[in-house]
């Protein structure tokens, strides 16, 4: 079961901490619940913090691209309740989950997959989503439990329907969501959109 009422995960890929809180608030503001800031941002435990302090009773906030232990260390005391990975690390999921974080873990097989369901992961990112496509997703959910199951990479409005009716629970959301430099409008509207592309799915 995921944790949030909008399955959606906004990644903040590029933020900085000066901007993060603008786009955040645009993002809120449209009904997203759950953010992440890849590690390869600037300062990025910086904006987690403050997304954790200014958001942290009614959004997920986390880091995405976490590779190492230590780097589920730095995200928890930085306030973060999320970790993602773009892959599927047995030891790292052990610690992060250990830690009490929920844990996003990335895979693209079946051995992957049950790989980081063991180590304890709460649930499974496809990535990158488009290289495999919707077929994919509905052969592994034939064998995979029923847990949480994102697609993650290429994902726009237009073809997120098709992942959710081939088995995802919700999507990953990057650079068609948010783009370093934009404005804070831009991430509202494109917000927005992404929100009536799920509704209209569901």
């Amino acid at each position: 079961m995921w944790t949030t009422s909008l399955p959606l995960i906004a990644i903040l890929r590029g933020v900085t901490p000066d901007e993060v809180l603008g786009h955040a608030g645009a993002l809120v503001d449209a009904g997203f619940d759950t953010i992440e800031v890849p590690l390869n941002s600037p300062d990025w435990a910086l904006s987690v913090r403050r997304l954790a302090d200014a958001f942290g009773d009614r959004v997920l906030v986390g880091a995405g691209t976490v590779l190492r232990e230590s780097d589920v260390d730095a995200l928890l005391a930085a306030g973060g309740r999320l970790m993602v990975t773009p892959n599927t690390r047995p030891a790292v999921i052990a610690h992060a989950v250990a830690c009490g974080l929920q844990v996003a873990a990335g895979f693209a097989t079946a051995s992957e997959a049950f790989d980081a369901l063991d180590a304890g992961a709460q649930a499974l990112k496809l990535f990158p989503a488009t290289t495999y496509g919707p077929g994919h997703v509905k052969a592994l959910r034939a064998v995979l439990p029923p847990v949480p199951l994102f697609a993650v990479g290429g994902i726009t409005p237009d073809n997120l329907s098709d992942y959710l009716r081939a088995g995802c629970t919700g999507a990953g959301l990057g650079g068609d969501l948010y783009r370093p430099g934009q404005d804070p409008a831009r991430t509202a509207a494109l917000a927005r959109g992404f929100v009536a592309a799920w509704r209209a799915a569901t």
